[in-house]
């Protein structure tokens, strides 16, 4: 057995689809993460759930390992091939298979973008909800569990994927999940599947959850003095049942990044970024009572986007952050890591995290989604710089820490991959040793993203 066979095994199946190319490995090397490129053996193109099954199945027999690839954005390294081997490229599997309007439901491949499905589903008067910013894959939004800016109204791809298909490491093909509303038959493979980062097994189909388009949309924008008076903002408005489509925080920091990069006006103060979905006169009530918490909470320079090109704007500037940050210090790499806390502490975690960032002497803009206590920094350093590096990592980990301390998550939404793995023992206990078992069972050989999330010895 060796993967020089394996490669030539999948050549054969593949065709032209099947590459050696430096080019093609170059361009699946790396990631908007801060780790190193990393070079893949070869990489393969396929475009139906046969051909990955073919893949695997041979890739079983000459242990040979496999990485999935979606969009390539993988903010903790999920996608990089750190044990060689083959990466498969998802991105022609990019259909939509079938869209069922009486259940509110498509079926797609994993290779289609959440952008490209919203065009498609344009005359239908319904929407996939899930926004995590980037134009990213289904598939592999599916993978890492994504959420993003909607989540506090419409959830996260946890709550937004039916069933899946999948093939496991050894080729066979299952069906995880059905199209009814819910089910009480045996275990729940299709949320095992969701979040598990490609090393349990290869998504080829998803059916999704679609909703409604709103009658109604409107969204704002607002500055605070200080930090905690935006922050008490959110919470208040959560907790007065106030039903929001997205609320996003910035801090000054984030403010004058969208001034120097999109030429933004906005104070250079904390703000509070909101939208609203549904009737007209439920959005218009919804919006004057988040009016009114703002007003008692200090706020001020409060704008509405009234037109749809100005709530895309708004949003597209939202999206745009990270690379807003970098211009802040220009020539900056950006460690970019996040966390999630109950909304109750979310105030004295952010405040925490703050802190710590100016006490390692960092330029780290915080922001995030949180009206569900989702929070992220963005931290701007030299790479040539390892002792800055270092400082950055260490409030990357204090951040993570508090977080569990407080009945939170490392991570919210970016994932585990290579990044995190190093906090999952304190986040999950024994129950990390039992995902162990979980992967050894469904890929005995770990061949499926080795190295990632889990912990598997050989």
């Amino acid at each position: 057995m060796s993967r020089a066979e394996a490669f030539a095994e999948i050549a054969v199946v593949l065709g032209s689809r099947f590459s050696l190319l430096m080019a093609d490995r170059d361009q699946h090397s790396h990631s908007e993460a801060w780790f190193p490129p990393v070079l893949p053996e070869a990489v393969a193109f396929p475009e139906c759930t046969d051909e990955v099954a073919a893949i695997l199945a041979i890739c079983s027999r000459h242990q040979c390992p496999v990485v999935a690839w979606g969009a390539g954005t993988s903010l903790e390294g999920h996608a990089l091939a750190t044990s060689g081997g083959l990466v498969v490229d998802m991105s022609r599997m990019n259909r939509m298979l079938e869209v069922v309007p009486g259940d509110m439901l498509a079926v797609v491949q994993p290779g289609m973008t959440r952008e490209a499905l919203n065009t498609e589903l344009r005359a239908t008067g319904l929407f996939f909800p899930v926004d995590p910013g980037a134009n990213a894959s289904l598939g592999g939004m599916a993978a890492t569990r994504a959420s993003g800016t909607t989540a506090v109204r419409y959830g996260t791809m946890r709550d937004n994927v039916r069933a899946l298909e999948v093939v496991l490491a050894d080729g066979r093909v299952i069906r995880a999940g059905t199209r009814a509303a819910k089910s009480s038959a045996g275990y729940d493979l299709a949320g095992l599947f969701v979040g598990s980062e490609g090393t349990l097994g290869i998504i080829t189909e998803l059916t999704l959850q679609l909703h409604g388009q709103p009658e109604a949309v409107a969204a704002a924008v607002c500055a605070f003095d200080d930090l905690a008076a935006a922050v008490e903002t959110v919470i208040a408005t959560v907790q007065s049942g106030i039903t929001m489509a997205r609320i996003e925080f910035v801090d000054e920091a984030v403010a004058r990044a969208f001034n120097v990069h999109d030429g933004a006006k906005m104070p250079e103060k904390p703000h509070l970024l909101v939208e609203f979905h549904g009737s007209d006169a439920g959005v218009a009530e919804q919006s004057a009572r988040f009016g009114e918490i703002v007003a008692n909470m200090g706020g001020a320079h409060f704008d509405w986007a009234t037109t749809t090109e100005a709530r895309n704007a708004l949003w597209r500037m939202r999206h745009r952050a990270y690379p807003s940050c970098l211009a802040l210090r220009p020539g900056a790499m950006g460690l970019l890591t996040d966390v999630c806390v109950p909304i109750s502490r979310l105030a004295e975690a952010v405040q925490a995290a703050r802190e710590d960032i100016a006490a390692a002497g960092l330029i780290g803009p915080i922001l995030g989604h949180v009206g569900d206590g989702n929070f992220h920094a963005v931290l701007l350093l030299d790479r040539d710089d390892p002792e800055e590096f270092a400082r950055a990592r260490n409030v990357a980990r204090r951040m993570a820490e508090r977080a569990l301390a407080v009945g939170g998550t490392i991570t919210g939404e970016h994932g585990i991959g290579i990044g995190k793995k190093g906090l999952m023992a304190s986040a999950h206990g024994e129950a990390w040793a039992v995902m162990a078992d979980m992967k050894r069972v469904l890929d005995p050989q770990n061949i499926l993203n080795p190295g990632k999330v889990v912990e598997v010895l050989p």
